[in-house]
């Protein structure tokens, strides 16, 4: 999936364009080198739910190098994923460096994402999230 800009489009762009609850999207993936790709854009759902996404691709060592997925309701940040490491925190060793900001206290609660990854499209995870919380209202 990660071994060319071509395959990576591929999956991400079936993706958004197959599910019902994606009202709108921005998302491109260009190269920035060789081999080295970004993705990056918006994902507009009902509610007022923006899934803001980013991602450095690596398409030698099929991996993402760096991302931040970003998710708001009506321009209020709920809560975010990124790799920055925390090696002072034991309870986000589970899946070193991956955590995941929730409130209270937005930017110093962090939890584990067992369920984000170098070396897969996180986008179907981040769907499927988003699609619980709109469910339950």
């Amino acid at each position: 999936m990660l071994t060319s800009i071509q395959a990576y489009s591929q999956v991400i762009y079936e993706f958004l364009d197959s599910h019902p609850r994606i009202q709108q999207h921005t998302v491109r993936i260009y190269l920035q080198g060789a081999t080295v790709g970004i993705l990056e854009g918006e994902v507009v759902f009902e509610q007022g739910i923006i899934l803001f996404l980013y991602e450095r691709l690596d398409f030698l060592r099929q991996q993402i190098m760096l991302y931040s997925y970003e998710v708001r309701q009506r321009g209020e940040k709920l809560y975010w994923y990124d790799p920055q490491p925390h090696p002072e925190n034991p309870a986000l060793a589970v899946n070193f460096p991956h955590h995941k900001h929730t409130p209270p206290d937005i930017k110093h609660h962090r939890i584990s994402a067992p369920d984000i990854s170098f070396t897969q499209a996180n986008l179907p995870f981040l769907v499927a999230e988003i699609e619980r919380m709109i469910a339950i209202g």
